[in-house]
């Protein structure tokens, strides 16, 4: 059975900095496309980063230079660099695992919030 844990999240101040933690379990990991969703209150789920198996990465127009996706097929680890941190970034952050088979599954989430 996948399982995606996140960690990393918290409260920073505009302009600090964090990094997103994804552990995935089960395997197939490095055949696997994997992403970070955002969610804040009162709106819809959006994408933040994507990366392929092969490593290509994807990002929402809002974080673009700001933020890093990048992953470790070793350790079944994902990873999102935040910098330069706005309010507007202030959401609930999910792990995203698309299989080489189409399975997908999600984890359960990590708040950030990002003071003004």
């Amino acid at each position: 059975q996948v399982q995606l844990v996140e960690s990393g999240g918290g409260l920073v101040q505009a302009g600090g900095s964090l990094r997103l933690l994804c552990a995935a379990s089960g395997s197939g990991f490095s055949a696997s496309a994997m992403a970070w969703y955002r969610q804040a209150p009162g709106k819809q789920r959006e994408l933040v980063a994507s990366i392929t198996s092969g490593g290509i990465t994807n990002y929402g127009e809002s974080v673009k230079g700001r933020f890093t996706i990048s992953r470790d097929n070793a350790k079944n680890m994902v990873y999102l660099q935040m910098n330069n941190l706005k309010p507007e970034d202030t959401a609930a952050y999910y792990c995203w695992r698309r299989s080489q088979w189409g399975y997908e599954s999600w984890g359960q989430g990590t708040q950030v919030t990002v003071s003004s």
